[in-house]
């Protein structure tokens, strides 16, 4: 019998979860209303954002990968949204930037979570809008009970947020306190901003027409309009010290929309993993897959040393090869199919021996020198100073340091899958715009300001992002949904849960609360982009002779403390239309429900 902290919870009517209670709850009841997981997911972000705020955000980012009932292959949905218009290297450089800072205007990028969610409404959705946005209504204008990291999280910022986002000031401590912990917190302008929503889809016909007048409200109505005059005149202070204006208009926002698109995938030991795109970091766990498949991973102890030192090294070469070739494919030409392969994987595979690399390795790809060479050059720099809301989502320099994105798995009755990762407009990222309770995101600053690589800074591309959803299958059908927050440890976490899902650990809450660990050895995403070279975070439930048996072997050990590495969730639904959920007790947030 696998050890679990809490039941795998089985069922074949739906199941829901996710990095909160309050929205795994809120899922199932959409999912009881007669809607799909398209229509549950999509609730459960709403209310995320109001009971996560220093996680997610309604102008923030989102890829999600989806299964439609009766569809043969997954697809992804593209949330990320691309560079404005006015963000040219040039103008970032006059402004004194060498580095795109982690909060402020300038690390904006057009807001796409809000018309990712509409566009899989429209097309696959069965109830009203009014039943996805009433429950983060309900929240923000009466009150949820606020989480001890979010009570921190606002704390750290105060003296910050008086003095240079007053607008942050008002929304996020009301009578200049910041909310305590479990008292009921409220945001009544983002609770008026989804009334106006509503009101204004509402006055159209029918559910995709109702759909479509809501995208328009939001990109190219009174949202877009709030947050153009806001950016015409707002000049406020950014992670990199300095007071700066943006460059996002209401006309960058009224010409992007969200997309559907194929994954990429790779077959491991009869299973099917479907990724995101070179655009997101997505394929860096199928990369590792690959480069692990010849090395005997599946005879190895998942809690031994082995185990821990095969996975982490080729980590180590899959984000190193992050560094150097992902990208927007619509941009750049991206190796893609070399970068998969099972003959790059087999070289990459014979460069890991007994001790723990210390160097940063990318491959070598021909015609993409430059690329290796600006990767390479960037993982040695001196690291900058940091300011506020520099790091990953909640690594803020003067806030409560736990946590970082959201994460929603949900399987329906008719066998329809949602695994998304919404994240971007932390109340940490950016001042909330006036009138719409609701900040920026601060995605743009996983671009580069140097000339000429697949993440460089150009107008209308794609940053790539460290959100990563997944869809996993036996005999290429998609039957699991999981995924994790993290910023770069997303992909980290996933990987160890599936290769030990895949070789034994059949059920799913064991799997998840197997130990944990990951690496910062490669060039961080987030502002100031740190490298940390041989580093390896471990849970301590791996025990002393594990940690011992990894320092002899050169890994730079880092012990966490008990239970606070990774908040992954899971979801299933096999042949028979049995579904399995669950959920990490790390942090004391996800859940899983279902019937």
């Amino acid at each position: 019998m696998q050890f679990t902290t809490r039941p795998e919870i089985l069922g074949t009517f739906g199941v829901a979860t996710s990095t909160h209670w309050i929205a795994s709850a809120v899922g199932m009841s959409i999912l009881e209303k007669g809607g799909t997981a398209f229509d549950a997911a999509a609730a459960m972000n709403f209310v995320l954002n109001v009971v996560e705020p220093h996680l997610c955000g309604p102008l923030g980012d989102m890829p999600a990968l989806i299964q439609v009932a009766g569809e043969d292959t997954p697809r992804v949905v593209c949330g990320q949204g691309t560079a404005p218009a006015g963000a040219t290297i040039q103008h970032y450089k006059n402004e004194g930037l060498d580095l795109i800072p982690g909060s402020g205007l300038l690390a904006t990028v057009i807001p796409g979570v809000f018309d990712a969610w509409m566009l899989m409404l429209r097309d696959h959705g069965k109830l009203p809008l009014r039943d996805i946005l009433e429950p983060a209504i309900h929240y923000a204008r009466h009150g949820h009970p606020v989480l001890s990291r979010v009570s921190a999280t606002i704390a750290g910022l105060g003296d910050f947020f008086r003095d240079e986002w007053p607008t942050s000031y008002d929304t996020w401590m009301p009578g200049g306190q910041a909310p305590a912990p479990e008292s009921l917190f409220r945001n009544p302008a983002l609770a008026d901003t989804w009334d106006r929503i509503l009101t204004e889809a509402e006055a159209a016909s029918g559910h995709d027409a109702q759909i479509e007048a809501a995208r328009a409200a939001f990109s190219k109505g009174f949202v877009a309009e709030a947050i153009d005059d806001w950016m015409r005149e707002a000049c406020v202070m950014d992670a990199a010290g300095g007071r700066r204006k943006g460059v996002l208009t209401g006309d960058d926002m009224a010409g992007w929309e969200a997309t559907y698109e194929a994954p990429l995938s790779i077959d491991y030991n009869g299973w099917t993993v479907w990724k995101a795109g070179m655009w997101a970091q997505s394929p860096t766990m199928l990369q590792s897959l690959r480069i692990l498949e010849g090395s005997g991973i599946a005879d190895m102890d998942p809690n031994g040393a082995d185990f821990v030192h095969w996975v982490t090294e080729a980590m180590k070469l899959s984000f190193a090869d992050r560094e150097a070739y992902y990208g927007d494919p619509d941009h750049t030409n991206i190796p893609t199919d070399t970068l998969l392969s099972k003959d790059y994987a087999a070289i990459r595979r014979a460069m890991i021996g007994a001790e723990a690399s210390l160097d940063q390795r990318p491959g070598e790809i021909v015609g993409h020198d430059l690329w290796v060479r600006e990767a390479l050059k960037r993982a040695s720099a001196e690291v900058a100073d940091t300011g506020v809301g520099a790091g990953e989502p909640t690594m803020a320099h003067l806030s409560e340091k736990r946590g970082d994105t959201v994460h929603i798995d949900v399987i329906d009755r008719w066998g329809n899958m949602v695994s998304a990762t919404p994240s971007g407009g932390w109340l940490q990222s950016s001042p909330v715009v006036p009138g719409l309770g609701m900040p920026l995101n601060s995605r743009a600053q996983m671009f580069w300001l140097t000339e000429g690589l697949p993440t460089s800074l150009v107008p209308g591309r794609r940053p790539r992002t460290t959100l990563s959803p997944s869809i996993a299958g036996r005999n290429r059908r998609a039957s699991m949904v999981f995924g994790t927050p993290g910023g770069d440890q997303q992909d980290q976490w996933q990987l160890m849960f599936f290769l030990r899902h895949v070789h034994g650990m059949t059920n799913l809450q064991a799997a998840i609360d197997a130990p944990l660990f990951h690496t910062a050895h490669f060039q961080g995403s987030f502002y100031p982009r740190a490298t940390d070279p041989g580093h390896l975070m471990v849970e301590p439930s791996f025990g002393e002779g594990v940690i011992a048996d990894l320092r002899g072997r050169g890994h730079r050990v880092q012990v966490a403390e008990p239970w606070s590495v990774g908040r992954l969730t899971a979801a299933s639904r096999d042949a028979s239309g049995l579904m399995r959920a669950a959920a990490t007790p790390r942090l004391m947030q996800a859940y899983a429900v279902g019937r």
